[in-house]
């Protein structure tokens, strides 16, 4: 173990995951978690391509995929439930519209911290309340009244992280809203789901059924097209009082669908939105997932961005000798080109969602597009670099 000490923020995905990375390279890592423990359920997330390879390299392949949705494929209905379009999980070498792997965010979520836990300090129930940096380190005050010193400070904390607002400025020079509102949440499986998601579209409203590995349960998603959104990410009620209010009169299993609202143990609604900046660094402090690039739930690559990133970032500043100018740069140089192409994807699939006006596409230029999103930037082996290998 080296005597580089490192702070992340956020314990969902990107924050363990760089984590892992960390720990495996030499450093002391310490997460730190608003939230008073880790966040169960959560919408289904997918891993295509290069992210599968990471997954790999953690040593984490079994642990994932056991804990995996196993979701067959997905039907795309009309109002009535007659299926139009069949896309089966093993299409494409299981990096089609549905993922081979494809997990609850909670999921994965347990399954990195269980990889970590016993070398990495976890401190939830608490967020850094003050940050000052200077060209030796990060001094870091803790709301609960800690106060310490770390070399780097990494934010992983999401679409409205606090460290990026405390480090980079507000919110509103880098969160852009793509004119789409998206919700789900849990249901009770009365709909007689078997391993099958289902989904209906129609005049820029969506609405589906998802599986989950409890058949009893099942997770709807629930989206409307919405050009402004000021309500507060917090405020749950005005939430739901907006959601009823824009699916009310919609088709399908929609009306039984918002029935289950005020039961859901997890309900979550907010902006889909992308996260463009400049440079993801500033001094020692840097970002990572989507509190530095997120993509939208609509490319459908913010795990495979959080953990392709975790993997390049840990490699980049151990590689660098831990000096943050070169390893934060060697970062973002290796990544650009992967969060270009997802936040496009990103783009495209709410323009097709809402109607918007969109040129005609080149079918070779899509494809290849494709290709990128999922392929990612070649993985380093960082040979000569420190790596003590799988935690579990």
């Amino acid at each position: 173990m080296s005597d580089i000490k490192v702070l992340v923020t956020g314990a969902s995905i990107a924050g363990p995951a760089l984590a892992h990375w960390l720990h495996r390279r030499g450093a002391e890592v310490t997460v730190v978690e608003q939230a008073d423990g880790l966040r169960p359920g959560g919408q289904a997330v997918d891993a295509r391509g290069v992210a599968k390879e990471v997954i790999r390299r953690m040593g984490l392949d079994a642990a994932v995929r056991a804990a995996c949705t196993n979701t067959l494929g997905a039907y795309s209905v009309d109002a009535e439930g007659n299926v139009l379009e069949t896309h089966r999980a093993d299409e494409h070498d299981g990096d089609g519209y549905v993922s081979e792997i494809e997990i609850l965010r909670g999921d994965l979520s347990r399954v990195l911290y269980d990889d970590t836990r016993d070398g990495v300090e976890y401190i939830f129930g608490d967020r850094i309340a003050e940050l000052t940096q200077d060209a030796g380190g990060v001094d870091v005050m803790l709301t609960g009244g800690d106060r310490r010193r770390f070399d780097l400070v990494v934010g992983a904390d999401g679409l409205h992280s606090a460290l990026r607002g405390m480090a980079f400025g507000p919110r509103e020079q880098f969160v852009r809203h793509l004119g789409l509102v998206l919700a789900f949440y849990t249901v009770p499986n009365e709909f007689g789901l078997d391993g099958w998601m289902f989904d209906y579209q129609e005049a820029g409203r969506w609405a589906g059924l998802r599986p989950v590995p409890d058949a009893t349960e099942a997770i709807a998603m629930l989206s409307f097209p919405a050009p402004d959104f000021d309500i507060d990410h917090r405020d749950v009620e005005a939430q739901k009082r907006l959601l009823r209010e824009q699916m009310a009169g919609f088709g399908w299993q929609t009306p039984r669908l918002l029935d289950h609202l005020d039961d859901a143990p997890d309900f979550y609604l907010d902006q889909v939105a992308q996260v463009a900046m400049d440079r993801w660094s500033r001094g020692r402090v840097g970002l990572l997932g989507d509190a530095a690039f997120c993509a939208s739930p609509m490319s459908g690559a913010g795990t495979g961005l959080a953990l392709v990133g975790a993997y390049l970032l840990a490699g980049e500043l151990a590689a660098a000798d831990w000096d943050p100018e070169a390893g934060f740069a060697g970062y973002q140089e290796r990544m650009l080109g992967y969060v270009d192409a997802n936040q496009e994807i990103g783009r495209m699939h709410v323009q097709m969602l809402t109607g918007q006006p969109a040129p005609e596409p080149d079918l070779d230029a899509l494809t290849d597009l494709i290709q990128r999103a999922v392929d990612g930037p070649e993985l380093p082996a960082y040979d000569g670099v420190a790596d003590s290998g799988p935690l579990s």
